[in-house]
This record gives structure tokens, sequence and C-alpha cells, in this order.
């Protein structure tokens, strides 16, 4: 399990100003859920996701796993990103294997462990190719299998399909589900899609706009396993209705935001 306790965090700049990233957040992940985190532009999300990878500090509150305090990255996470993020150089195969040879892992054994991986992201063929001769949606694939292959506990993935295509991400969409299904890892999946998050999650985290607080935890309806019929699912009632609900939530967001902003520089100007 995952615990977030009166989660704190401001960054402050070279000049001195500062912005309030998080204020008190309080979150819990169950062991083998998909909660998928939704929120307005420049509300935290990312900041939150990286407390948990231990990549970034906060100021106060408390994160644990499964009861022990997170003080930095670990071997029980693994972070998928946007970018891809992969060595140039480096072919599918050393991409994938990269974390277990950092680890140790002997060279035969990383690279069947790898090899294995290929097959289930569905890159077969391309074991030798480097990301330059790979496409966008493929360099994410090896990405995905990167963090697979050290067995992580807990995946953390921000916004992995935000730079490709749309029918790409559909097929990235799919196949993380199926292998979510398949081995049932903890998943905390930020993006900025009402559609994805209903699709993928289990539980939608709705954040709100800056300081990021949880504004609301809306439980996903939605039958699973869900891989194998994704369409049926998207023309459901209990998916329009829920995906439509959420537009509402950010959008209302979007508005209190920007007239407390213009309301503060009214009272800057005043004053």
């Amino acid at each position: 399990m995952i615990e977030l306790r009166g989660l704190s965090k401001t960054f402050v700049g070279r000049d001195g100003s500062t912005v309030e990233a998080l204020r008190n957040v309080d979150l819990k992940v169950t062991d083998g859920e998909f909660l998928t985190i939704l929120g307005p532009s420049g509300c935290g999300k990312t900041t939150l996701l990286k407390t948990v990878a231990g990549l970034v500090s906060w100021d106060s509150g408390d994160i644990l796993i499964d009861g022990t305090p997170v003080t930095g990255p670990g071997p029980d996470r693994a972070m998928v990103f946007q970018s891809f993020a992969l060595m140039p150089w480096a072919t599918v195969v050393e991409n994938i294997a990269f974390g277990l040879q950092l680890r140790g892992v002997r060279k035969a054994e990383r690279e069947e462990r790898a090899r294995e991986l290929v097959r289930t992201v569905g890159l077969d063929g391309f074991e030798k190719k480097r990301p330059g001769e790979l496409s966008g949606g493929m360099q994410q694939r090896v990405g995905l299998a990167r963090a697979l292959a050290v067995d992580p506990q807990v995946l953390l993935m921000d916004e992995p399909f935000g730079a490709v295509d749309e029918q790409t991400r559909r097929l990235l969409q799919e196949e993380l589900l199926s292998i979510w299904e398949k081995t049932k890892l903890t998943v905390v999946f930020i993006t900025h899609s009402m559609e994805e998050a209903v699709l993928l999650g289990d539980r939608v985290a709705l954040m709100s706009a800056r300081p990021g607080e949880i504004a609301e935890i809306v439980p996903v309806p939605l039958e699973r396993p869900r891989s194998s019929d994704v369409h049926a699912l998207e023309r459901s009632t209990a998916y329009v209705e829920l995906t439509a609900y959420l537009w509402d939530r950010l959008r209302d967001m979007h508005e209190e935001h920007r007239r407390g902003v213009a309301a503060g520089g009214a009272s800057g100007g005043a004053g």
C-alpha cells in the first residue's frame, strides 16, 4: 500500500519567489490498484509522483510504502516518463536490461529477461534496433519494458502516452491494460485525459488547481478485464457519464482558479 499523509511541497526560485505545489495531500493506494490522477495543468501531479518515486524531497508530511517511510528512490518502485529517456547508443534489449545491469544481474540472465519483455510489449524483431530507428510508440514500449524488467511492486507513470499520436496512444492503452491484468502491479498513472483516466483506472484521484490537493476520489464502475473490449466500454453509459462528470469538475476548477487569480490581481492593483 502507498500512503501519503499531509504531504506539502513548496519550490523556491533563484530570485526567492515561492510556488506552493502541494498542500496537505492525503492519499491511499491499495496493493494491486490502478489509480489514475487527473487535474488542471500545473496542479502538482508530476511533483506528487516524483515524491513517491523518491526523486523530489518534500517539506512536510509522510510517504509510506507498505508501512516503510520513503526516503529516496528504491527497487520497489519504477517510473515511466512522458519523455522516453532511452540511451540512444544502446539497442532495444540493452535499454530494457539497463536497470538489471545496474543491479549486477548477469548478462545472460538480464538479456533473457529483456527478450521476454520484448515479446510482452510487442516489439518482436526489433531487439537490435536503436531508439533512433523506432517510432515514438515503439520507444515508449521500450520505456515500459525497462520499468517492468526490475520487477517493481509499484509502477509510477507520468503521462507516458502524452507524446505519441492518438492511434498509437489507443494501442498503448490497450497494451498497458493487458499487461496490468497479468501482473496486477500497483500503478499510479498521471494523465490530462478524462477518457484515459476512466478507461485505465480503478479510481480517479481528482486534484485541485495549485496548490494541489486531493479534491475528490471518484470510483470507476467499469468491470474488468477491460483490454479485450475497449470499444464497448467507451460506448457504455457509465463511461460516458463519468468522463462528462470529470470534465465538468475540471472546468469548474479552471473557472474558480481564473476568478481567484483575477481577484488577486485586482486586490494587488488597488493596494
